[in-house]
């Protein structure tokens, strides 16, 4: 996986359980376990994706499915687009949770969805089609929005703040320690090396 997108996972994954946190708080039941990992595997298949043109949630879900781990691929499988949205006065769900954060998220940083939607829209939509697609996807998300915020005390807005930095976390330490190895001893602008960051 690219450093890059290990950082957009890693910030959708403190979205996602920060997002869960709250939610809990209201007395809102919600799995912060699966939450939390299908948030941070839900590009696992992205890197590739870019060679092969496959569906990132699907064969992300798959890959997930096969390694047996099927709670996580059901949420994976959905990250880009929910199969369902439950009744307006239900409470959110996990896939939802992860759906939601995937969409605050624009690269390693916490944006509005407006931003995030633009951003899509700019990346991905390469004919009318799928422009119209993106925008039916957003509306969706925009009303998943309102139906999130309506249930905690904090604003769309406030979220960011809440969340810390990808390059904090030893989320993104760990995913260098095992994907770049022993290897690396050199330090980046964003942290120490894998070895000064894992015991």
């Amino acid at each position: 996986m690219m450093d890059h997108i290990a950082a957009h996972s890693v910030q959708v994954c403190l979205v996602a359980s920060k997002l869960a946190d709250l939610l809990w708080d209201r007395g809102i039941k919600i799995d912060r376990r699966v939450v939390y990992s299908a948030a941070l595997l839900h590009d696992i298949t992205k890197t590739r994706s870019f060679e092969t043109g496959e569906d990132h949630a699907a064969t992300g879900a798959e890959l997930l499915r096969s390694l047996g781990y099927p709670l996580p691929a059901g949420i994976v499988a959905q990250h880009v687009r929910l199969e369902t949205f439950p009744h307006p006065l239900e409470p959110p769900g996990e896939a939802e949770i992860v759906n939601y954060a995937d969409k605050r998220v624009i690269h390693d940083r916490v944006g509005s969805l407006e931003d995030r939607r633009r951003y899509i829209i700019d990346r991905y939509g390469r004919d009318p089609v799928r422009r119209n697609w993106i925008r039916r996807m957003f509306q969706d998300t925009f009303l998943l929005e309102m139906r999130i915020f309506s249930l905690l005390d904090i604003a769309p807005d406030e979220l960011g703040a809440l969340v810390k930095s990808p390059y904090e976390s030893m989320e993104l330490d760990a995913f260098r320690y095992f994907a770049l190895g022993r290897r690396s001893r050199e330090k980046d602008s964003t942290g120490p090396a894998p070895e000064q960051a894992m015991p």
